[in-house]
This record gives C-alpha cells, sequence and structure tokens, in this order.
C-alpha cells in the first residue's frame, strides 16, 4: 500500500501476508495515515488493484478500499494488477509480457506492445502455451525480443530463458514499487475524471474460483462513471 501526493510517493509500505489479510490490512491503513497525520477524509480518492490475483486477496483489499472510499465521501479507481505490474516498463521500448501466478503451474498473462496497446486478450495459460505464442509471434516477424515482467515471473524465469535465450529479457520489479505504480496511473485517471462506480466495481478473477457450483472462467466487466473529482 502507499500514500501518494500527486505523482510523488509520500510512504509506502508491502508485507508478505498469509492468511491474515483481512486482520492485518486496515490497522496497516490506519497506521500509514495516522503516521503522516492525514485524516480518510482529506484523501482525493483511493486506489485498487483489481487482479487477477489471490481469491482471498482481492475480495479482501476490493473490500477494504471500498469501505474507507464510503466512509471517507471520496472517488474510487480500480487499477487492473497486470497494467500496474507493466507500468514501470512503459518506456522501455520493448513489447512486454506480463506474469501473475494464477496457481496450478500456470500463470495470468498480458502481453502489450510498445506504446501501452493490448496484443491480445489477458489470459490464463501454463509456459508450454505461452512461449509457443511468443515463438509464432518471432517466427512471424512480429517482435525479436520480448522483455518479461511482473510477480509471477521469476518462476518462470528458467523456461523462459530455456526456450527464447537472447531474445528475453528479464526485468525484475521490487514489491515496493506496485503500490508507487498503482497510485501513479490512479491518479493520472483522477485528473482525467475517470472514476468506478462504488458498487459496481468487482474483481478481475479471469479465473473464477473452483469452489461451491461451477463457475465459468469469465471476467467481470468494470462499470465507470465520470463523476471527477478534483485533485
Amino acid at each position: 500500500m502507499a500514500l501518494a501526493d500527486g505523482p510523488g510517493l509520500v510512504a509506502g509500505r508491502s508485507w508478505r501476508s498469509g492468511v491474515n489479510h483481512s486482520t492485518e490490512l486496515m490497522p496497516a491503513v490506519a497506521q500509514l495515515l495516522d503516521g503522516r497525520g492525514v485524516r480518510p477524509g482529506e484523501l482525493d480518492a483511493v486506489a485498487v488493484a483489481l487482479g487477477p490475483g489471490g481469491f482471498s486477496a482481492l475480495r479482501t483489499g476490493l473490500s477494504a478500499a471500498k469501505g474507507l472510499a464510503l466512509a471517507a465521501r471520496i472517488p474510487i479507481i480500480g487499477v487492473g494488477s497486470l497494467e500496474l505490474e507493466a507500468y514501470p516498463c512503459r518506456d522501455s521500448g520493448l513489447p512486454v509480457c506480463v506474469l501473475l501466478e494464477a496457481g496450478r503451474g500456470e500463470a495470468a498473462s498480458a502481453l502489450i506492445a510498445p506504446g501501452g496497446t493490448r496484443l491480445r486478450e489477458d489470459r490464463i495459460s501454463g509456459p508450454e502455451e505461452l512461449l509457443d505464442e511468443l515463438r509464432a509471434a518471432e517466427t512471424g516477424g512480429a517482435y525479436g525480443l520480448w522483455l518479461f515482467c511482473g510477480e509471477g515471473m521469476p518462476p518462470w524465469a528458467e523456461s523462459v530463458r530455456s526456450v527464447l535465450g537472447g531474445r528475453a529479457v528479464l526485468c525484475h520489479t521490487p514489491p515496493s514499487a506496485r503500490a508507487g505504480s498503482l497510485a501513479s496511473l490512479a491518479w493520472g485517471r483522477l485528473e482525467r475524471g475517470e472514476t468506478d462506480d462504488l458498487d459496481a466495481l468487482q474483481p478481475y478473477y479471469l479465473r473464477m474460483p473452483n469452489i461451491g457450483t461451477p463457475k465459468r472462467r469469465d471476467r467481470r466487466a468494470q462499470a465507470s462513471s465520470r463523476r471527477g473529482r478534483g485533485a
């Protein structure tokens, strides 16, 4: 999590949480705000990562963000986790493959062209399927180099190097950079008056939880409003 003032980061904190998301998050938020002498009502907006990611973590994070926005009567802005993971690599000049762990030996991925255009729909796949896709793009003459980044990239690093060799550029982004990227992306949207509907905002799962009755693999559409608030 992070506290930002415009494009600049004021304070941030990251830690690994196992099964204690709900009991650790809000006390940490309160401590961060108190440490900087900021009351929730003085915030211009709350930004939250929508996923894909762990189901419990996404639900907890979004619930906490919605509660804070509702109590403080401020806008909420949701940002896709693949987008914010790619943000530090936006000026590399290379096509970017963003990876987030999805369990079962698979990863959620986004392929982004130089300039920020998505090359295809985000999806969940195993290493062989994704690397075959990138080799096909290389054979077709689309791209010779790929920049890999994201929290899910390190477990795939060996497979990526063995298949693509020197055509793969691996970018390791520290966890502390993620909240800063989220804040930067959200601030730009806030300045453009692009905020989300508090009731309609939902996690971006890509793959629904494998519990209860069978559910289809799907994305939930994000409903947005244009009720901009001055920064």
